[in-house]
């Protein structure tokens, strides 16, 4: 069944896929990835990832959506009828569901922050934030109420549909946070020490580069991008057939290559400049912003607004993740959004207790040297992602006709065939190879197949 409502315009789709896009994936989740693998270089293959393989790709699920008018599952089901593809639906909407459990988490740290930055009680003469940070997520009854409450307002979100909910609230507040941000970077650069961050993230050093951080790369792209599960196939479902892709496509990869930028720049100067450490990990920002809005005058004031607006960038990407679930569930029967937005909020809560609970009362359990967290976090991001890029990157090619391609990609556009045919070039055969390549090299079948030659 068509899906029965659109994007009331083409700002508000760009603006509301960024927002799914850039939320904590380049906000949070970014600087402390690259802080753990090695800086500049991870950030170049990050970039590289993100145009040659993440464009493309986005390019991929924006054309299976907006061609059909249908969310993720029917989408797949209606180019490939009677045959299997429509797991790679599921697939996504598995991934989001698991995404969402823990990335509610994050949410709920930033509600707890918000909460204590309208009282004062963040920013303190002489604090340790980094132990603030660990007392708050040592703390299970507040994690898991903080995060039932960012849940909540999703799903009241989700449930109000897309132009009067994701695509009205992204409107106002996704700009913002931009401006706030350049706030945040021209303070950070002025700290005394601050070019040794900014060396730390732009310049690379290849010797760091490793398999893992290779991955790592590979995942924070798709991470960011919010691709290999499906959301932007649901998200283009709702786009006219008057738009063009591509432009969408370059406005989503440039926006979130540039917030990227500016939280690099927001982060590491400041890190670098007050002694902290790089490789921090998940709590590297909630450490390091309250340490550079004590610098500055009215820094308590600036903080708030920050944590609100950041607060607003992780709900319009969970907004997008609850999206595609319901939207499976729904099937264009806009009658039944509210009842499924509350069923799946609730059963994605109890999922994400147990990562919720990581820092404290389930912190001695540990799943291949990692805990019930960053499990769930590796699988998402260095799996189950890449994994749906690869089923994806094969299913464009072989199972749309190639005329069809060509026709959604180009159309109202001013490109010709040579770019689609750089495009198709890239879906078919450099994407599947990437990926395939990258997992052999994570599994260390790569190196053995090297010493046979």
């Amino acid at each position: 069944m068509k899906t029965s409502e659109q994007w009331s315009s083409k700002i508000g789709f760009i603006l509301s896929a960024a927002g799914s896009a850039i939320g904590v994936g380049a906000i949070w989740k970014l600087p402390y990835v690259t802080g753990i693998s090695g800086g500049g270089a991870f950030f170049l293959l990050f970039i590289l990832f993100s145009l040659f393989i993440g464009f493309p790709l986005l390019l991929a699920e924006f054309v299976i959506g907006r061609s059909t008018q249908k969310e993720a599952v029917s989408a797949y089901r209606t180019l490939a009828p009677n045959t299997n593809w429509h797991w790679i639906g599921k697939l996504g909407v598995f991934t989001c569901f698991l995404l969402l459990s823990f990335y509610s988490v994050i949410g709920g740290w930033i509600v707890i922050y918000f909460a204590k930055g309208l009282f004062g009680g963040i920013i303190s003469e002489g604090a340790d934030y980094a132990s603030v940070f660990n007392d708050t997520i040592g703390n299970p009854m507040l994690v898991i109420g903080a995060q039932f409450v960012f849940l909540a307002f999703t799903v009241l979100v989700v449930a109000k549909g897309i132009q009067n909910g994701i695509e009205k609230v992204s409107k106002i507040l996704m700009p913002a946070l931009f401006i706030l941000f350049f706030v945040l970077i021209i303070r950070s650069l002025t700290l005394d020490n601050a070019m040794e961050g900014v060396k730390f993230f732009l310049a690379p050093d290849f010797a760091s580069i490793t398999s893992q951080s290779i991955l790592y790369a590979m995942g924070q792209a798709f991470f960011s991008l919010s691709v290999g599960v499906s959301v932007m196939v649901t998200y283009s479902s709702y786009l006219s057939k008057k738009e063009s892709l591509i432009q969408p496509a370059i406005s989503i990869v440039s926006m979130n290559l540039f917030i990227a930028l500016l939280a690099g720049l927001a982060i590491f100067p400041a890190v670098f400049s007050l002694g902290l450490e790089p490789a921090e990990g998940p709590g590297l920002l909630f450490v390091v912003l309250p340490a550079v809005f004590d610098q500055i005058i009215f820094g308590e004031a600036f903080l708030l607004g920050f944590l609100a607006l950041f607060l607003f960038a992780t709900l319009t990407s969970a907004f997008s993740m609850l999206e595609i679930i319901v939207a499976s569930l729904v099937k264009g029967k806009e009658e039944k959004r509210t009842k499924y937005a509350y069923i799946i909020g609730v059963l994605i809560f109890a999922v994400g207790v147990p990562s919720a609970l990581s820092y404290s009362v389930f912190d001695n359990i540990i799943i291949f040297s990692k805990n019930i967290f960053d499990s769930a976090d590796y699988l998402v991001s260095n799996i189950l992602m890449p994994l749906g890029v690869f089923l994806i990157s094969i299913f464009v090619p072989l199972k749309i006709k190639k005329s069809k391609l060509r026709e959604e990609v180009l159309q109202h556009s001013s490109l010709g065939a040579t770019a689609f045919n750089i495009w198709f070039f890239i879906m078919r055969y450099i994407i599947p190879l990437v990926i395939f390549i990258v997992f052999l090299d994570i599994t260390g079948i790569l190196d053995k197949i090297i010493a046979i030659f």
